[in-house]
């Protein structure tokens, strides 16, 4: 199982990928990047897509459903798994990371559009968050 600097090694080895980020989003810090960002300060980008995180994690209407079609809140996790932002030049993937405390991680993958294969980067993304190790 990868510890963050493997799976952002990992993350780095899909077609078109331009820089990473594993962040905490309730702080919005990065806990770990790798390759570029975009706008040339891992920091603030950290800060910007923890934004966008907490944003789509504590929306009622993406909360679970139950068996009769009522919203519950059985798990203190979020129901999302990821979510994509696409601009002109690129896509920037989300991918919450389920874990055994309070599950406030996300790996943040920049993606180049003419370059990068959306689906196979958004299905290696669940793979990687399914095996991340955060110590």
């Amino acid at each position: 199982m990868p510890g963050i600097d493997e799976c952002l090694l990992e993350v780095m080895r899909l077609p078109g990928a331009r820089g990473a980020s594993v962040v905490d989003w309730t702080s919005g810090l990065a806990l770990g990047t790798i390759g570029d960002s975009p706008n040339g300060d891992h920091e603030a980008t950290a800060a910007e897509t923890a934004e966008v995180a907490r944003m789509t994690a504590e929306q009622p209407a993406f909360a679970r459903l139950g068996v009769e079609g009522e919203q519950t809140s059985e798990s203190p996790s979020t129901p999302v798994e990821d979510v994509i932002v696409t601009t002109h030049d690129g896509y920037h993937m989300l991918r919450f990371v389920e874990t055994a405390f309070d599950s406030s991680v996300f790996l943040h993958l920049w993606l180049d559009r003419s370059a990068g294969n959306l689906a196979l980067a958004r299905r290696r993304l669940g793979e990687l968050a399914e095996r991340l190790v955060l110590a």
